[in-house]
């Protein structure tokens, strides 16, 4: 870049007479869960700033439900040994259960219960939480396929791993908001424990943070929408999210925290509720991953992708029925076509999405506000007609699904439908590009990724007339209601079908390639090094 940030933090100048690097904490918790949305582009913005000069990243790693174990804590001077265990512990942690027998289950809850405790207290008065070290340089290959990998090529995998030095909290991120919320119920205001920032110029949390950091860090909020508290009915665990966003935005609204909105949309629905965050907050979209470009279409690849990244089944608790308790009953969906050997599968495949096959396209996890009963209703309508339309749909199971996944479940028996998870980018960019148009009904979003990615792999795309989309979005795609089928379907049908069909598309495409670059890295790294002088302490 032309013009690197000067930087000067609180230690002055660093060597030679060089500005002193400007020490960045970023919160990794999303990026410990799931392929895209707010684990991707956590990921993304990681690489991003690390490789920025001047600029010394640390990831700020934190569980959601569990309590982080192992660590450095404080100026005790470990041999290289014990350090390295305290750090093995981490990863241990990180990965799952930490106790290796029922008295060490005993210890690890009573360890639980008094660590709790003493958080609330730290909630309702002066208190600070204590902040550990965890030196991943030994943990490379753990770092790169737990935090990074899903989202990130690997040509930037030694960027990212050379930032090793992370900071950890043990605490649970949940139990911080519980706390927060609990202070809110009794005295009409949340108030949360102070975090030990000690070390860190700027401290970007990836949502409303449950916590202050001490008055020389400043606080950035990536943010990301408003959903929880404006659609509330459209989120999973109703209660504890809307409480929890609601909250710690106010809490940290009121600390003068800085946010970095990934979109106007969202920046104008944090100003609605919070007016005066007016002078500081900004508007810096979400960056496309680089494994998205455009590419010729490998219409012989998508049987493969298909066949090895299936949903198998899925078992979650039905609404229909119900126990003597009064309890949901589990039932279990059947989430792909049943054939008698894996040669059949793999023949059937190819027949029905190989070279010279049609289908539609829509990635998102499947949750109410993403809107998958609308597609499928549409498809539904076009399927009638033409009956070789396929429907692929890729992402994971969410939320009040049971609708969603009773309608599909006749369309997978038959072939014509086919649910995909844990699709990596490089397979991902092949089905955007062989797709005859991606679908993005959503009815509320703060940025929505798949729509951007499928233009930037010279895929054609059709989306919500919702207000993000028409900012994000552009001219590069056609719109339609997201309430109204027949809307939907008159948009796709001159896309699908009739002599100017192809060269609609075609059309699309190349609006959609040139539209995508304004959210490549290097177009949106300028805007983080602008915020990030302008919110310096």
């Amino acid at each position: 870049m032309e013009q690197g940030l000067e930087y000067q933090s609180v230690g002055g100048e660093g060597t030679a007479g060089a500005p002193a690097a400007l020490r960045v904490w970023l919160e990794l918790r999303p990026a410990l869960d799931g392929f895209y949305g707010i684990p991707q582009e956590t990921r993304l913005l990681f690489s991003a700033l690390a490789s920025l000069e001047h600029l010394e990243l640390s990831g700020f790693l934190q569980m959601s439900k569990r309590r982080l174990r192992g660590g450095v804590y404080g100026q005790k001077a470990h041999d290289t040994a014990e350090s390295i265990q305290r750090a093995s512990q981490v990863v241990v942690s990180l990965k799952g259960q930490t106790a290796l027998d029922w008295k060490t289950t005993v210890v690890e809850w009573l360890q639980e219960q008094w660590a709790d405790l003493r958080l609330r207290w730290r909630t309702w008065l002066t208190g600070q939480m204590a902040t550990g070290r965890f030196d991943g340089s030994p943990f490379a290959d753990y770092l790169w396929q737990e935090l990074f990998g899903r989202s990130l090529p690997a040509a930037e995998r030694e960027r990212v791993l050379r930032h090793a030095q992370y900071r950890i909290c043990a605490e649970p991120w949940r139990w911080m908001h519980l706390a927060g919320i609990e202070r809110a119920q009794v005295l009409g205001r949340s108030r949360y424990p102070r975090v030990d920032t000690r070390g860190a110029d700027i401290f970007i949390a990836q949502t409303p943070f449950p916590g202050r950091v001490r008055h020389e860090t400043a606080l950035v909020v990536h943010y990301h929408d408003a959903i929880p508290v404006l659609m509330p009915h459209t989120i999973s665990d109703r209660a504890f999210h809307q409480a929890s966003h609601y909250h710690a935005l106010a809490a940290n609204v009121r600390d003068g925290a800085w946010f970095a909105c990934v979109s106007e949309t969202t920046r104008q629905d944090l100003l609605r509720l919070f007016p005066e965050a007016e002078t500081r907050s900004s508007t810096v979209y979400n960056m496309i991953p680089s494994h998205y470009h455009p590419t010729e279409p490998e219409p012989e690849r998508i049987p493969g992708i298909v066949r090895r990244y299936s949903h198998v089944e899925f078992r979650g608790k039905s609404k229909t029925g119900g126990t003597a308790a009064g309890k949901l009953p589990w039932k279990t969906w059947a989430l792909q076509r049943r054939f008698s050997s894996e040669e059949q599968r793999a023949e059937f495949l190819q027949r029905t999405l190989g070279p010279g096959n049609r289908f539609l396209l829509m990635v998102s996890t499947i949750e109410p506000r993403k809107n998958h009963a609308r597609l499928l209703a549409a498809w539904e309508a076009l399927h009638a007609e033409d009956p070789q339309l396929r429907l692929i749909l890729v992402g994971h199971i969410g939320w009040d699904y049971e609708q969603a996944l009773d309608a599909m479940i006749p369309w997978v028996e038959e072939g014509s439908l086919f649910l995909l998870q844990n699709v990596p980018s490089d397979s991902l960019r092949l089905l955007f590009r062989q797709a005859l148009v991606t679908v993005c009904p959503s009815v509320g979003e703060g940025f929505d990724f798949s729509g951007i990615e499928a233009m930037r792999c010279a895929g054609v795309t059709a989306a919500s007339d919702i207000p993000v989309h028409r900012e994000v979005y552009g001219d590069a795609t056609v719109y339609f209601d997201p309430y109204d089928t027949a809307s939907l379907v008159q948009a796709l049908r001159p896309l699908l079908y009739g002599s100017e069909a192809e060269a609609r598309r075609e059309a699309l495409r190349e609006r959609g390639v040139r539209h995508s670059e304004r959210y490549l890295p290097e177009r949106i790294l300028p805007e983080w090094e602008a915020f990030l002088r302008r919110v310096r302490p």
